[in-house]
């Protein structure tokens, strides 16, 4: 599916929110491996599971043909630094909820650009009749855990020694949804 550009100027940064075309796709292959190498809040290495050009051509555009998936960039001075994606399922007993996840470059951490991204995807699930928003988080991405519990995900549950991290640990990932209450 598709959303509306939003625009946004937040700390000083003037960004536009919106769905993502086919002509996004070789930028979000690299944007993609260059996110993974800054954070250990997701849950690749980089190059791991890489995705490239053709390979997000695709998935533009069957999000785009999906009533239940949605794939939305942040762009700041024409470069797309942020990028998230709602997937839904087939499966009949769990067409009524998506997954969400998101990313966006270290250097636009504290610009709203996460939680706009995530407040785009939670309007456009509750009017298309999505029942229900998941996530997963690690569990030292405390940031994040409190902007999604501000905007209504609770935590349903915690997978114990979920990841294994850099520094030989290993850590939870915290199981968050969102109920439309519509």
């Amino acid at each position: 599916m598709k959303i509306n550009e939003q625009h946004f100027n937040i700390n000083g940064t003037a960004y536009t929110i919106r769905s993502a075309a086919p002509k996004d796709a070789q930028i979000l292959s690299v944007l993609r491996l260059r996110i993974d190498g800054e954070t250990e809040n997701l849950d690749r290495e980089p190059g791991e599971a890489f995705i490239d050009g053709s390979g997000f051509e695709r998935l533009i555009r069957e999000d785009t043909k999906k009533s239940n998936n949605l794939f939305l960039v942040a762009v700041v001075d024409d470069s797309i630094v942020g990028f998230s994606r709602c997937e839904g399922n087939p499966l009949k007993r769990l067409a009524h909820k998506v997954e969400f996840g998101v990313c966006v470059l270290q250097e636009f951490w504290g610009c709203g650009i996460g939680k706009n991204l995530l407040m785009a995807s939670i309007a456009w699930a509750d009017a298309n009749g999505i029942k229900k928003m998941a996530l997963a988080a690690l569990e030292t991405n405390k940031s994040a855990i409190n902007l999604y519990k501000k905007l209504g995900f609770q935590t349903e549950g915690i997978l114990q020694n979920d990841k294994l991290l850099s520094d030989g640990n290993y850590y939870n990932t915290v199981l968050m949804g969102r109920l439309n209450k519509q």
